[in-house]
């Protein structure tokens, strides 16, 4: 099969994604696929008349770095491409992507995730990998998540919505949680303890964007959910060794150690996976996704999110759900790029 792995692009995410991409692409191949990497924003060098051109000739080799201890500043690499006139797709990928059987869509955060891309896609007719445009762009949205979460029955932290130039009145108290609407990868995320530090949070968050939740901190297990077409994976517990789960804990090799099974009660892991599955159906998730929940002591659950492109990184927590049942990150890769295939969009 002639697959695109799509990645890169604008978002925080950037590395991740790279890192991401590198190793789905691995495992396609290994599975007898050809399999290449596309930079949804930097684009291929030039119009291929056939995917086997392409396949033989692309190679964006010094774009797979690792991923550093802080998110990159997407702002500064729109300058790095010239004539970008606010388009997300770079030079040749809307055409490349029509010559693959499918892409597999390597991206993470912002534009990867919220559904634009995918409209695009089922606008051109190209296949692709994961839920469709509008589970991406509900779930992305985590104000708009939040309140259809709740009212199918999935616990959350209690919260407030603040828009830049509203009132910046903090009614959750303290601690708290202070985060953009529609981050991932945690950039941009506070943990504030005192009303001196809250304003600061505040203006942290807004660099990312111009809606801010501020939600009660949960103390408690963090733990996580994967789900592949809609089943629940075993339970992975997520252990940061100092501070919180941060972008820097996320990604740097050592600073978190990640349990799975988790160590919670038999009640708390059979209630996290139905929850999530209520989760992943609410939002209209579809092949594979991730939601990730505080238990506390007296196993109480609360939803902090719902990811419907779980990173697929050597440190993600999916693969790693996933090898507790067997699967190998060839046979997870195997089984995305199969089930999106079945879906009629």
């Amino acid at each position: 099969m002639n697959i695109v792995v799509l990645a890169g692009g604008l978002s925080t995410e950037r590395d991740v994604s790279i890192v991401t991409a590198k190793l789905v692409c691995e495992s396609l191949k290994k599975r007898g696929h050809k399999a290449m990497i596309a930079d949804i924003f930097f684009g291929v060098k030039k119009k291929y008349t056939s995917f086997d051109e392409a396949y033989e000739n692309e190679n964006i080799d010094d774009m797979l770095v690792g991923i550093k201890e802080i998110a990159p500043d997407y702002k500064a690499l729109t300058k790095l491409r010239e004539q970008a006139g606010g388009r997300l797709f770079g030079e040749n990928v809307i055409e490349l992507c029509s010559l693959a059987d499918i892409v597999f869509l390597g991206l993470h955060g912002a534009d990867g995730e919220n559904g634009k891309v995918q409209a695009a896609f089922d606008v051109l007719g190209i296949k692709y990998t994961g839920s469709g445009y509008l589970a991406s762009a509900l779930a992305m949205n985590k104000d708009i998540a939040k309140r259809l979460l709740v009212q199918a029955g999935v616990p959350m932290p209690k919260g407030i919505r603040i828009k830049k130039g509203e009132s910046r009145t903090n009614t959750v108290g303290y601690p708290c949680v202070v985060k953009p609407c529609s981050g991932g990868s945690s950039v941009g995320v506070s943990i504030v303890n005192e009303e001196k530090d809250f304003e600061n949070a505040l203006n942290v968050a807004f660099e990312y964007e111009d809606t801010v939740l501020v939600e009660k901190y949960i103390k408690g297990k963090e733990i996580s959910v994967g789900l592949l077409d809609g089943k629940a994976l075993p339970v992975i517990e997520i252990v940061p060794k100092t501070g919180f789960y941060d972008y820097k804990n996320k990604y740097q090799q050592g600073n978190t150690d990640e349990i799975c099974p988790a160590r919670i009660s038999s009640y708390a892991t059979k209630k996290a996976q139905n929850l999530a599955m209520l989760a992943y159906r609410t939002l209209g998730l579809e092949v594979y996704g991730r939601v990730d929940f505080i238990v506390t002591e007296s196993d109480e659950l609360y939803c902090l999110e719902a990811n419907t492109l779980p990173g697929m990184t050597g440190m993600s927590l999916v693969p790693q759900e996933a090898a507790v049942i067997g699967m190998s990150h060839e046979d997870v890769c195997e089984f995305i790029v199969k089930k999106s295939l079945e879906i009629k969009r």
